[in-house]
């Protein structure tokens, strides 16, 4: 029998381990991909009568970049440089659009706007009213009390909100938040 080299037997040895490896992990990879059944007792039968789900209704991104583009739109017929934001019920920023020559403070003013639309159900210059009553309002974290943000709704339930930023006044940023809110009607 031949006496292979050291370099030969170093060589032979690494490519066995490295196949030895692939295997090993291909595997412990195609274990991984096959989900573990849940046990049955954990698994709740989500139906109509379950008692312990609930249902609710979400914007798509579909139409929350449809409400921010008309938004924005609205906003630059008037030419004015705003940023647009459109937040799901829980308040998380599903879309932001920052118009031409909007302000570096108008994109986080649009989002906080938003979130209070739609935390309170209502427009934002309304609540900006219930200060005089509760001053500590405007301390609750991600919150604005300025014009400018309307809430979306279904069946009366908000389900997202438009916050708009940058014009003049809080009575034109919520003149073009409502257009985005009346384009979701159509």
């Amino acid at each position: 029998m031949k006496k292979l080299s050291l370099r030969t037997r170093v060589l032979t040895g690494t490519i066995a381990a490295t196949a030895l490896a692939a295997g090993t992990f291909g595997a412990v990879s195609a274990n991984a991909a096959t989900p573990a059944a849940a046990p049955a007792a954990a698994v709740a039968k989500a139906d109509a009568k379950n008692k312990n789900t609930t249902r609710s209704t979400h914007l798509t991104i579909e139409a929350a970049t449809k409400a921010a583009q008309a938004t924005l739109d609205a906003a630059e017929k008037e030419n004015q440089r705003v940023s647009v934001a459109v937040v799901d019920r829980n308040g998380n920023t599903l879309v932001t659009l920052r118009g031409d020559g909007a302000g570096p403070q108008s994109y986080e003013s649009a989002v906080k706007k938003a979130y209070t639309a739609v935390s309170w159900n209502a427009p934002t210059s309304e609540l900006a009213k219930r200060l005089a009553q509760a001053p500590n309002l405007k301390d609750i974290p991600g919150t604005l009390f300025l014009g400018g943000g309307a809430p979306v709704t279904a069946k009366g339930a908000p389900i997202a909100g438009i916050g708009v930023a940058g014009a003049p006044s809080g009575d034109l940023d919520e003149k073009f938040a409502q257009a985005g809110v009346a384009t979701l009607g159509k």
